[in-house]
Formats: C-alpha cells, sequence, structure tokens
C-alpha cells in the first residue's frame, strides 16, 4: 500500500485568492518511509502573504523571487501522488488549497476519498487532545526539536511518524521493529521482510525477539541504528 503524506504553507486562508507557497510530502510504502520525497516552494504570483501567515511559517515574499509557480510543478505532483492514499493534518485545509490551485489550471480536483486526516485520526483516538502536530509529537515522544517554524517537508516528516503511531501500524506502543533489508532491486521495499521485536522484560530498554525468531535468521554482518520511525534497522553490510 502507498501513501503519501504531505502538507502545504499558503499566503494565508482564503481558497479563492489565496496562494500555496511552498508543498512537501513524502512517501510511505507500508507504512515504511521509501525515502522518496517531493518539496518545493512557490512564488504566489503577486499575492502578498498575509502578517498572520508569515508569523507561522516564515516565508517571506523575497524568499520566494525566481521560485516557480504552482502551474509548473503541477504535473510532477500529480505524478508523485498518482495512485496514493493521501494524509494530511487538518487536510480539508491542504487538500482544499492543492483542488484550488489544480482548478485555476483547468484540472480535475483531488478526491477526498483518497484524504485521510491525522487531525480526526487523533480526536477519535484523543478525545482530551491537545491535538495539534507539535502536541502528537509531544505525546509520541517524537523529536520536533528543528520546527521552529511550519514547514511543508519537517511537517510531513514529521506527520509521517505521527500517523503511523495513531494508527498502530508499526506496533510502537508495544515494542520495535527490525527491517531485514535483504536484496533491493533500485529503492524497492518489494524485498524487505520485517519482524516485529517483543518490549523487553528486564526493565531495561532492550528489545528482544519473538522466540519464534532463530538468531540465524538476521544477517550475519549487520550494523544497527535507530530509525526516524522509532524502529530498528538492520542492514547487511552491502547495502
Amino acid at each position: 500500500m502507498r501513501e503519501i503524506v504531505f502538507d502545504t504553507e499558503t499566503t494565508g486562508l482564503d481558497l479563492r485568492d489565496d496562494r500555496i507557497i511552498e508543498i512537501g510530502g513524502v512517501e510511505l510504502v507500508n507504512r515504511f518511509p521509501t525515502g522518496r520525497s517531493f518539496h518545493h516552494y512557490l512564488n504566489p504570483q503577486g499575492r502578498s502573504i498575509h502578517a498572520d501567515a508569515l508569523a507561522v511559517h516564515g516565508i517571506t515574499a523575497a524568499q520566494l523571487a525566481g521560485k516557480p509557480a504552482f502551474e509548473a510543478i503541477s504535473a510532477e505532483f500529480l505524478e508523485f501522488i498518482a495512485g496514493a492514499k493521501l494524509i494530511a493534518h487538518n487536510a480539508g485545509f491542504d487538500i482544499g488549497f492543492v483542488n484550488a490551485e489544480l482548478a485555476r489550471l483547468g484540472q480535475p480536483p483531488v478526491e477526498h476519498g483518497r484524504v485521510v486526516d491525522t487531525l480526526a485520526l487523533a480526536r477519535r483516538k484523543h478525545p482530551m487532545g491537545p491535538n495539534s502536530l507539535d502536541s502528537l509529537c509531544r505525546r509520541y515522544g517524537i523529536d520536533n526539536s528543528r520546527r521552529t517554524k511550519h514547514g511543508a517537508l519537517l511537517d510531513s516528516e514529521l506527520l509521517a511518524e505521527v500517523y503511523i503511531e495513531l494508527i498502530g501500524g508499526k506496533q510502537a506502543a508495544l515494542g520495535l521493529e527490525i527491517i531485514i533489508a535483504g536484496e533491493r532491486r533500485g529503492d524497492s521495499l518489494a524485498d524487505t521482510a520485517i519482524i516485529v521485536l517483543e518490549p523487553s522484560t528486564s526493565g531495561t530498554s532492550s528489545p528482544r525477539p519473538p522466540s519464534n525468531v532463530s538468531p540465524s535468521m538476521l544477517p550475519t554482518k549487520s550494523r544497527i541504528t535507530w530509525s526516524p520511525l522509532a524502529a530498528l534497522r538492520v542492514l547487511g553490510a552491502s547495502l
């Protein structure tokens, strides 16, 4: 299953007149990041940046001089999201602006049935809140120290981690996961097998493999590093 976690920054809140000035997204396949991403700053084509929006994202008109218009990157964006479920926080805002930009180009809108709103997921799971992206990062122990302002690509990366926690897709609340990376075909994850580690019962943070996993199943020459999605990645020495 392919999913795109994405975010936008805009000149303001008015769908009719305001424009997207930054758009970013990251790709997940079967709940794991593939390393593929999409990111552009965009010229708002004469639309000024509202002071309240500037306070949120810090993107100035001077920074956008010479950047492409949405039209110039629209085909690349549509190719990136083709066939994927779209994940966004307060998704109505982001998909509304994307569809407004597409409408200006005479393109059909992105169907709302393809979109998952993580804010709605969070409100169902944590009805007492708070459920902002920063609050969810704190709740799940996700490092958001780089997030001094909103930014489309960084926020997409953080939201990917939050989304996985919200849906329990990586069993992050129960333990850690190890990805056994075998032979790859390019950047494909088609040949990746997954072993879920059980949490340690010894009072330490070290996980232990399930009883049905033999040590012989692990690569003999491996390096183990923390992944950004709260998992251990065991990578064969040849990768």
